[in-house]
């Protein structure tokens, strides 16, 4: 790898991967699998659409369905081998992270006025933050492919907040 910040990810990555047993590292990595993250997501979608928040729910499932849209094509792209697999390709970005962000971040936006604002953006940093560490500390991921997937993602979040905004706006 070449350049300043692949040099910098490569020697991150090569300090901090194994570091922590792998029951521990796959179990938080776990968190951003689709089983695990999608129904936390279709669970605050169906209660926010209950609660009349239909154009806030409708975004955060869009925002959600994009996340192929938008992490399939740069991995094909890139074709960035792995931390431990050199052989294999399509690590860049972190489809995990990705997955993790925007279902509890979306989940977090659409709880917002249920249940205060800063408790579900506290756990959806957590449970996001838990699924990038484990994916960098087991060596599923360099550490600037999870920050890609942050990063990439953001506008979608932003996108659902916005939506989110002018539900209440136009309700209240």
């Amino acid at each position: 790898m070449r350049g300043p910040l692949l040099s910098w990810d490569a020697r991150l990555s090569g300090a901090l991967v194994r570091s922590v047993p792998d029951a521990v590292t796959e179990g938080l990595s776990d968190l951003g699998n689709i089983p695990v993250a999608l129904p936390v997501l279709l669970l605050a979608a169906a209660y926010a659409a209950l609660r009349g928040n239909r154009r806030g729910a409708a975004a955060a499932v869009v925002a959600m369905a994009l996340v192929p849209a938008l992490v399939v094509p740069l991995k094909e792209w890139t074709a960035r081998p792995g931390p431990l697999e050199p052989w294999a390709a399509g690590y860049f970005p972190s489809g995990h992270t990705a997955t993790a962000f925007v279902a509890y971040a979306g989940a977090a936006l659409l709880l917002r006025p249920h249940l205060g604002r800063w408790w579900p953006a506290a756990v959806a940093l957590v449970l996001t933050g838990a699924t990038a560490v484990g994916l960098v500390l087991r060596g599923f991921h360099w550490p600037l492919d999870v920050l890609a997937s942050l990063l990439m993602c953001t506008p979608l979040l932003l996108a659902v907040r916005r939506s989110c905004r002018s539900t209440r706006r136009s309700s209240g």
